[in-house]
Formats: C-alpha cells, sequence, structure tokens
C-alpha cells in the first residue's frame, strides 16, 4: 500500500519528454559515482521492470525483462532485492552463493503465486521475465544474468603511446541464437530432438511464435488451423510444438517448460499449449561474474535487449563517452529508435507517435541504466550522503496507474520478509 503512495512522487521526479512513452531520470548520485535511466514502452502493458539501490556500501542494478506478459518482471522487481537483503545478511555478505539463493528463491515465491493464480489465470503458467542484476560492493563488481538483457563495461586499455575506450561484455546472452548456447541446450536434453528448432531462419526453444494462453472458446477451430500450419513450417509432425517459444535458454518463471506436472494440470490442458516434458528445457540458474574493480573501468551499461537488438557493444560504450553524462540513458535510448526507425524506413519522428502495443512491431520495450565509476578520483562521490539510502524504481507502466492491481496480487503471497523493501 505504501509502494502505490509513493510511486507517484517517483514518476514526478522522473522526466516525460517528447515521446508519450518514454520516463527518464536524467542523473542521480550513488556511492562511486552517478546513474542515469531511461526505459521506453512498445507492449500494449510494459514488460520490461527496472530498479537501483544506494547506499554508501552497497549499490545494486536490476533489469528485468518480461515476456509473454508483465507479471514475472513485476514480481522480480518486487521480491528480489528483499530476497538479496535477506541472505546477505544471513551470510555475512555478498557472493555467488548469495545472489544465486536469492534467484532460487524468487523462482520459487513465483511458482507459489502461478500455482495460486491458475484458476484464474492459466496463461500466468506461461510468462518469463529475464533478469540482469548489477552489484557494486567494497570495490567488487557481481553481475548475475538470466536471457539476454546485457552488462556492458566502458573502460580505457593502452594502444601502442594512445589510450582508448573499449567495450567489455560482463554478461552471458542465454540466447538460442548463439551455438554455443543451443549445444548447452541440446547436451542437456539428449533425447529430445525438438528441445531447440529452426523456424524461418530463427533458432527457438519448442516453438516459434507466442500467443496468449486464454482464448474464447469460438477462437479453438482458428487456433487449430494456425497450430497446423505453424508444424508444416517447422517441419515437426508434433503441431502442438509449433506454437510454443522461448528464445532465450533461463528466466524466472516460464513455469509451463520447468515443471512437468503444469501439462497434466486439466485446466492447463483446456488453454494451454501443451508439452510432454520429460525434464526441465529452462533454467534459473544465472550466471555470475565477480570482478574486481580497476581504475580503468570507467562507466557500466546494463540494459534490456531492446537496445542491444539495435545498438552493438561498441556503438552504446561510444556513444556513452562522447556525451554528457545528464540524460545519457535517454540518449541511448533515442539511438536505439533511430535505429529502429532506419530500418523500417520511416522518420525517426513518427516512430515516437506511434501509440503503445502497435509499436511493438518497431521495436521491444528498451530499458537501460547507465552507472558512472567515479572510484579512483575517491572513495565516495561529494554528492553522495553517506547517510542516504534509497531505491529508484521506474514505472511499472508508463504514466498508467496499474500498481494497485498488482498489490493486491502481492498481498497474498506467503512471504515471511515481503514487507522488507531495501538493502542496507
Amino acid at each position: 500500500m505504501l509502494r502505490s503512495c509513493y510511486r507517484p512522487i517517483e514518476r514526478c521526479l522522473g522526466l516525460r519528454s517528447g515521446d508519450g512513452l518514454l520516463w527518464h531520470m536524467d542523473l542521480k548520485p550513488h556511492a562511486s559515482g552517478d546513474f542515469s535511466i531511461a526505459v521506453v514502452q512498445a507492449n500494449s502493458s510494459l514488460e520490461d521492470q527496472s530498479q537501483v539501490f544506494t547506499s554508501p556500501s552497497a549499490t545494486y542494478v536490476g533489469v528485468y525483462d518480461g515476456h509473454g506478459g508483465p507479471e514475472a518482471s513485476r514480481f522480480v522487481n518486487r521480491h528480489l532485492f528483499p530476497f538479496l537483503h535477506q541472505f546477505v545478511t544471513e551470510h555475512g555478505g555478498l557472493s555467488a552463493d548469495v545472489i544465486k539463493k536469492a534467484f532460487s528463491a524468487t523462482e520459487e515465491e513465483f511458482f507459489h503465486l502461478v500455482k495460486q493464480s491458475l484458476p484464474v489465470q492459466p496463461n500466468i503458467a506461461s510468462v518469463g521475465s529475464c533478469c540482469l542484476v548489477g552489484a557494486i560492493s567494497h570495490d567488487a563488481l557481481y553481475v548475475a544474468n538470466l536471457g539476454d538483457s546485457r552488462a556492458v563495461l566502458g573502460r580505457t586499455v593502452s594502444h601502442g603511446q594512445k589510450r582508448k575506450v573499449v567495450a567489455e561484455r560482463l554478461s552471458k546472452d542465454h540466447n538460442v541464437a548463439c551455438e554455443e548456447v543451443r549445444k548447452e541446450v541440446k547436451a542437456l536434453h539428449p533425447d529430445d530432438s525438438t528441445v531447440v528448432m529452426n523456424c524461418q531462419g530463427v533458432w527457438r526453444i519448442k516453438g516459434i511464435i507466442q500467443f496468449p494462453l486464454v482464448y474464447p472458446i469460438p477462437c479453438c477451430i482458428f487456433l487449430h488451423l494456425i497450430i497446423l500450419f505453424l508444424s508444416m513450417i517447422c517441419e515437426t509432425d508434433e503441431p502442438w510444438m509449433a506454437i510454443l517459444v522461448d528464445i532465450v535458454s533461463r528466466s524466472i518463471g516460464d513455469v509451463y517448460l520447468k515443471k512437468p506436472e503444469f501439462n497434466r494440470d486439466p485446466l492447463f490442458r483446456q488453454f494451454g499449449h501443451l508439452i510432454p516434458l520429460k525434464r526441465p528445457v529452462l533454467t534459473a540458474e544465472p550466471s555470475i561474474l565477480i570482478r574486481k574493480l580497476r581504475p580503468e573501468d570507467l562507466f557500466l551499461i546494463f540494459a534490456s535487449d531492446g537496445l542491444w537488438e539495435q545498438l552493438s557493444d561498441e556503438e552504446a560504450v561510444e556513444i556513452v563517452l562522447k556525451n554528457p553524462r545528464a540524460g545519457i540513458a535517454k540518449r541511448l535510448v533515442g539511438a536505439a529508435l533511430q535505429e529502429a526507425a532506419k530500418k523500417k524506413e520511416i522518420r525517426y519522428n513518427d516512430i515516437r507517435k506511434i501509440e503503445k502495443g502497435t509499436r511493438r512491431h518497431f521495436h521491444d520495450d528498451i530499458t537501460v541504466i547507465v552507472m558512472y565509476l567515479d572510484h579512483q578520483k575517491g572513495s565516495t562521490n561529494g554528492r553522495f550522503k553517506q547517510s542516504s539510502i534509497g531505491c529508484t524504481t521506474a514505472p511499472v507502466d508508463i504514466f498508467s496507474n496499474t500498481d494497485e492491481t498488482i498489490e493486491e496480487i502481492d498481498d497474498t503471497l506467503p512471504l515471511a520478509k515481503r514487507t522488507q523493501r531495501s538493502l542496507n
């Protein structure tokens, strides 16, 4: 309830630009630098969620890119940081094991929500979220990732007698478009020849196109024809396979691809797309990188795949390097939108006028967080008060009023630590 009260204040601190679907926070301090956030919505409901927690001893960043609906990414946005706080306290500090425990606990609680909600919302079993988390604590950087959101470091290197800034990717894309990931998935499922499928040149896990799982009864015949058509495209004689999707191999949620019992549930069988699972085809085990921060490390870019579909790592780093700090995340989003407009052969100003939902045909939701690292100039940012603790969270939906409904769902969860909303 308190969250729904202070959300309007957070939104007022953020800015709205000429693009009605763009929200941004130009610049705020953290313990060892500044950060900037920008979000642009393309889906009818914003599926990207993001947050930055700041304290004198640690900074946490979260980017959660949902698919199939916003429920999973919103859930992660509310629960992952409290679990991190709980396990950091219990274990006496941050570590790879603590991060894994927080991811696992979030996954388990979302599974409980799915079981609870299934009778009234069967499609929630097909909702999932990528999850990218960064943490800076005691000059150490932790990056944990599920899915294809990405963290990129801009750092200086010696190049002859000159120094230049290069892009270093810190996270691993868990996307079956990557051959290495396809091999990993196939190795885990040697007896399933359809676990990864190439349909019209696009690699997917268990299918090609994602539909909501709830339809009016008159649609059933039409959907059956679609499934048969897609099965011919995918060259599989198991038509129920063709409609199922996931391009990522790791996520929070996507319970129907992790829990075989859901495919035996009568309600899900009525509204869902059946997969005879012998074992889970997705996992919530994050890839984790731990790295000591160095004086040559200049800034970090955390972003959902909506940015990386349009810009390369090097292009994004170049933009951050050559432009002022204030509004840098918004500038990156703008560059991605310009590239999306160019690909669709329309003007940049025209793409900004397209309404949410329709806009998804031109680009994905895009979330960008840029973290500047000034640790080499002093141990603490002078603008950051030593007593300051805070969490900046992007809107659940760009300037809409959807928070109250989510709070009601959230309040039904058996979380002992649900009200513990800050990390310290």
